[in-house]
């Protein structure tokens, strides 16, 4: 079969696995009481969703793998740097299960790791990709005929920029089925570029993911019948960011992943001016929340942020294609 229709066939095994995986592990997590807590100052009408069972990103990330690994063999480019992306996602996964289950076992949504803690390990997992990236010697950064070598500084920008968009994408998992729309949004462009640039590897891998996160919205559409806690958060920020490092397409990542950005952007600004002037530039923060609070329904906020992840997707897959 050609790259085309292998970069296909696993997003569509993925969606197919998350589909059929979602129904089994959702009957786990209400068997085993393993639902979400939620915080005491979101939105009055988050109040309904306690009890949601949690840590759906699980079923996304073993469908994910399978269907990537499946994908790869099949085309024979189960290659060093897709082992290094799946094995950095899977690492991203069980850091965010552990906040997760805390939070469970605590009884309470600022249970779990404590942000030292969370940064701590994905600072450690960072320095995976990074290392290997450094040691390749791909230490440069690049748009075009546009080439800034960072040389030894590289595996720091890349800690930076990893756990950023790893956080970026767990603020931005606030509404049903927002984090997933836009992570489907993400990697379809993620998928586009690695197609042209040549890493056909790490296209399946993000078809796959795509897949997997679409089936998963069958699940987490509002009323969402499960979360994909930090588990699933964490993991798909943290695979974004490691796609966008071994693909070399990081700083396209500000278009690919512009909602991410917006969501951590709003955060900053509520902090930093709520410190320096006492006063709130945002209803309430991340960004989604804002919305929510002017009266935006779940589902509308969900649709306007994916159509511009879409865009500014769309504007990175044009820019990208023209300049390579």
């Amino acid at each position: 079969m050609g790259f085309n229709v292998l970069i296909i066939v696993s997003m569509l095994v993925a969606f197919v696995l998350t589909l059929l995986l979602g129904v089994v592990y959702i009957d786990f997590l209400k068997k085993k009481m393993m639902t979400q807590y939620i915080l005491e100052d979101a939105p009055e009408n988050h109040a309904k969703k306690a009890g949601t069972p949690t840590t759906g990103g699980i079923f996304i990330i073993i469908s994910t793998i399978l269907a990537s690994v499946a994908g790869l063999t099949m085309n024979q480019t189960l290659t060093t740097q897709s082992i290094i992306v799946l094995i950095t996602f899977v690492f991203f996964m069980l850091a965010g299960l552990k906040d997760d289950l805390g939070k469970i076992k605590e009884k309470q949504n600022k249970g779990g790791l404590t942000p030292r803690n969370k940064l701590f390990f994905q600072i450690a997992i960072a320095l995976l990709p990074a290392l290997y990236m450094t040691f390749s010697g791909q230490t440069y950064l690049n748009i075009g005929d546009f080439n800034l070598e960072l040389h030894y500084l590289y595996p720091l920008f890349v800690i930076f920029f990893m756990t950023g968009v790893s956080n970026a994408v767990n603020l931005t998992d606030g509404l049903d089925g927002l984090a997933a729309s836009n992570t489907a949004v993400a990697m379809l462009a993620c998928a586009i570029i690695c197609t042209i640039n040549g890493n056909i590897d790490l296209a399946i891998i993000s078809a796959a993911t795509m897949g997997s996160v679409i089936g998963f919205l069958y699940f987490n559409r509002h009323p969402a019948k499960v979360f994909m806690g930090d588990t699933g958060s964490l993991a798909l920020g943290g695979l974004l960011a490691t796609l966008a490092v071994i693909g070399k397409f990081e700083l396209w990542v500000l278009f690919i992943g512009f909602v991410f950005f917006c969501e951590t952007m709003s955060v900053i600004i509520q902090v930093t001016s709520f410190k320096l002037t006492g006063k709130r530039v945002f209803k309430m923060s991340p960004i989604h929340h804002h919305f929510e609070l002017s009266g935006w329904s779940e589902n509308k906020i969900v649709i306007v942020f994916s159509l511009i992840s879409l865009i500014f997707g769309a504007i990175a897959v044009i820019l990208f294609n023209l300049l390579w």
